[in-house]
């Protein structure tokens, strides 16, 4: 067998023209994918006109077609943002109709609401159950052919077992036992020599199966190896179950998750993305007129330097110049250098204790959510030297940096100005993991109270 060597830019166990062809293949799947679902669509919402009305139908077929297309277009959105349109891994156990079913019953109630609101015709209402049933099975399928074509272009699956030893010895009883369809091609008790491992044996994934291995590829090698398409999956104990996770997956009759670089995938992001744009539109005409209030009485209080500017660390650990209003004294840190807030901090002018109380100092802010440095709601920026002490103390901080930084977060709704950055960073996480547009909802919400009560 030929080693393939690194790529020596990339650490990369392929070489760069097969990298390309790797993510051409991923990004043909998924193109393939929208245009099967399309005409899937299509093809049940024509056909359930045609044995329900024959060749009598009662609205133009132009009336019907425009209909059907934003329908379809609904429908696709709903999947992507769904995460129907991920790259998927090549090995476990895939349940896609559940999950299928939900996302098209969104849609179609998405769909039923604005031809409510709107009145306007986007299908007959018959075709509702008949779209939701053989829609679901439509799409499922072609996602069931897609896996077949993949396995049927690709080959089996070969896989890399790291572990100890009795860890490697039962993966491998479960998955002969289980008539799994993986080929192990290689054995490592460590992930120290992983990455040659992987292009020597010509891997196509890797199964941890022993605890406290994460902290050994996060985050090199596993963004390499994502980079590659190389699955990187990490065996469930008995004891994680005990946190809730609630994404995992069956191989070879085992529970794993897959591990990722970063924790939101693309289409997450952009719906993320998508709920802040209506949070801010919503929320637009409030903000500006409480800006306005408070800019005016703080040069009433302070005079005239009523913005100040700090830098912090971004998306990807970029830097940029974070807007607050101004609550402390001018040149407040000459003395004593760059320091974290203090409870009742004796730097904060008087009168303006209440504004930085309730977090209305941070108003500004929603100028770098219009920049794209920042979102709404997610883990706070932190200075530059204070990021670079704690990603030196505490593993896993640099995480936090996945998505853009925001004005409130789990961690500010969950704790304190003084709370210690361990703990914070364990909400930030948690929030990453766990992000939903009704977590988003919550925090918002408790932003609120936070800002009624004043709590520091």
């Amino acid at each position: 067998m030929t080693t393939k060597k690194l790529d020596a830019n990339l650490t990369s166990p392929y070489p760069l023209s097969e990298n390309t062809v790797r993510r051409k293949g991923r990004f043909k799947r998924i193109r393939n994918l929208v245009y099967a679902d399309f005409l899937v669509l299509l093809i049940v919402l024509f056909g359930s006109v045609l044995i329900r009305f024959g060749t009598n139908w009662p609205k133009g077929f132009s009336t019907y077609l425009v209909g059907f297309l934003i329908a379809s277009a609904i429908h696709l959105l709903i999947y992507y943002f769904g995460e129907l349109y991920d790259a998927a891994p090549r090995i476990g156990a895939k349940l896609w109709l559940p999950r299928v079913t939900a996302l098209t019953s969104i849609a179609i109630l998405l769909e039923a609401a604005i031809a409510l609101i709107t009145s306007y015709y986007l299908m007959p209402r018959g075709n509702l159950l008949i779209l939701f049933v053989f829609g679901s099975l439509g799409v499922t399928f072609n996602r069931w052919l897609s896996g077949k074509v993949r396995v049927q272009r690709y080959g089996t699956p070969r896989v890399i077992l790291v572990g100890s030893e009795i860890d490697i010895k039962m993966g491998k009883e479960h998955i002969k036992e289980c008539g799994s369809k993986l080929v192990v091609v290689g054995e490592l008790n460590s992930t120290s020599q992983l990455s040659s491992e992987i292009a020597s044996r010509q891997a196509t994934d890797v199964l941890l199966l022993t605890s406290g291995l994460l902290s050994d590829i996060y985050p090199k090698p596993l963004e390499d190896l994502e980079l590659n398409m190389v699955g990187v999956f990490q065996q469930i104990l008995p004891s994680d179950t005990l946190l809730g996770l609630r994404r995992s997956i069956q191989i070879a009759g085992m529970p794993f998750t897959a591990l990722r670089a970063h924790t939101l995938s693309a289409s997450r992001s952009h719906f993320k993305m998508f709920t802040e744009f209506v949070y801010l539109v919503v929320l637009s005409i409030p903000i500006l007129v409480m800006t306005l209030l408070i800019a005016t009485y703080i040069r009433i209080i302070a005079g005239k330097k009523i913005i100040h500017k700090q830098e912090r660390v971004g998306k990807f650990g970029s830097t940029f110049s974070m807007l607050k209003f101004r609550t402390m004294h001018h040149n407040a840190e000459n003395d004593t250098g760059t320091v974290k807030a203090q409870k009742d901090d004796p730097r904060v002018i008087t009168g303006l204790k209440w504004i930085r109380r309730s977090r209305l100092d941070e108003l500004p802010q929603f100028i770098n959510v219009l920049k794209g440095e920042m979102s709404i709601i997610g883990p706070r920026p932190e200075r530059p030297d204070f990021t670079k002490e704690y990603e030196g103390l505490i593993p896993g901080y640099g995480r936090r940096h996945d998505i853009p930084p925001g004005i409130t977060g789990l961690a500010q709704v969950s704790g304190h100005y003084h709370t210690d950055p361990s703990y914070k960073l364990g909400h930030d996480l948690q929030y990453l993991v766990n992000w939903s547009p009704i977590l988003d909802l919550q925090i918002l919400t408790r932003t609120l109270w936070v800002i009624f009560i004043g709590r520091t």
